[in-house]
């Protein structure tokens, strides 16, 4: 997995907002807030003088709304990804925003965990693409799994979360041999059944497959091996 820490510039025009979205995406392990701006051309000059992954954009502001901002982004070719945050639910506003390439739209007010979720979502698909050159269809569509829940409020199967998914996902591309539950269990940290729970799901999302092997004695051992 991928180490490095995930950049963040925040643009919003209130600033209690502002500082409880900072500490709602500095709460979540890998992103740092390295820019804040209160309008969009405050935050135009930042990035264009920042190393920046992600935008965090309302649209509502002073100067110069995010929709514009996002529009400029866009003009300026730069490689950051947006995730919409803003009161604004009418459909020509976000199909404008979603046009324009944000990645996700999470409306106001809204709850940590939904914030969560996108970021953790975006980490792992941004992970995923530094991760390699070239992919396999599986995993390309595993990756692109991730990133169509990053665009909606999709979520992964109940009880799963998307870091230990990677987490496991990162471990078994590193092993050139099946490995069973419990060896992926012990090696990430996590009980043998929900180890069983995460290697179901990429099996059947077609990240994995399933190896049965059969001893000599008692029941088939069911393995597993990145496809």
């Amino acid at each position: 997995m991928s180490n490095k820490t995930i950049k963040v510039l925040l643009i919003e025009d209130d600033p209690m907002v502002r500082e409880v979205n900072k500490s709602f995406i500095e709460s979540i392990d890998g992103f740092e807030i390295v820019g804040q701006a209160g309008d969009g051309e405050e935050g135009l000059r930042i990035a264009s003088n920042k190393d920046i992954d992600v935008v965090i954009l309302d649209i509502f502001m002073p100067k110069l709304d995010g929709i514009h901002t996002l529009q400029e982004f866009r003009k300026q070719r730069w490689d950051i990804d947006v995730i919409v945050v803003s009161a604004a639910k009418d459909n020509e506003t976000i199909n404008s925003m979603l046009q324009n390439g944000a990645i996700d739209y999470i409306i106001k007010p809204f709850k940590f965990e939904r914030m969560k979720k996108s970021l953790e979502n975006y980490r792992f698909y941004k992970n995923s693409l530094n991760k390699s050159k070239t992919f396999s269809q599986e995993e390309l569509d595993a990756m692109m799994n991730v990133r169509q829940e990053t665009g909606s409020s999709g979520t992964l199967p109940k009880g799963l979360n998307m870091f230990t998914l990677q987490q496991i996902t990162t471990f078994m591309k590193g092993e050139s041999v099946s490995k069973s539950a419990e060896e992926v269990a012990t090696a990430v940290g996590i009980a043998r059944v929900t180890a069983r729970r995460y290697l179901d799901y990429l099996e059947k999302t077609g990240v994995i497959r399933l190896d049965v092997q059969y001893g000599s004695v008692g029941r088939p051992v069911n393995r597993y091996v990145m496809n």
